[in-house]
């Protein structure tokens, strides 16, 4: 199993920015982020393969949400701008072998323990 560790959560205003950064032990050809609010299940919420840069991102956060990727440190950072409090949650860093996999949160995808993101009206 790949070890992910997350970092760059905290408590933001509505409208405002966090950026989340994630490293893992080990290379994996897609890394991403999936969320998972107090009492909810856990979802998708955006990905990038690592050789070509392809992303995935949940509907609810395109064009608010940029995943990034830097190959050499293997490590996956999330800019997340005009936070909303629907957006509060747990952020999980997640790894996998393909975005489909990724983007149903398939039993091969590795998880991290999770930073928490909490967005106040």
């Amino acid at each position: 199993q790949v070890q992910l560790v997350e970092s760059g959560g905290g408590l933001v205003q509505a409208g405002g920015s966090l950026k989340l950064s994630c490293t893992a032990s080990g290379r994996s050809d897609v890394m991403g982020w999936s969320r998972q609010a107090s009492g909810k299940e856990r979802e998708f919420v955006a990905a990038i393969t690592f050789f070509d840069g392809i992303t995935a991102y949940r509907t609810s956060v395109e064009g608010r949400f940029t995943i990034s990727r830097d190959n050499a440190r293997n490590t996956v950072y999330l800019q997340m701008d005009s936070l909303k409090p629907d957006d509060t949650a747990v952020y999980y860093c997640i790894a996998g072998p393909s975005l489909a996999k990724i983007g149903r949160l398939d039993s091969a995808t590795s998880w991290g323990q999770g930073t928490q993101v909490t967005v106040s009206s």
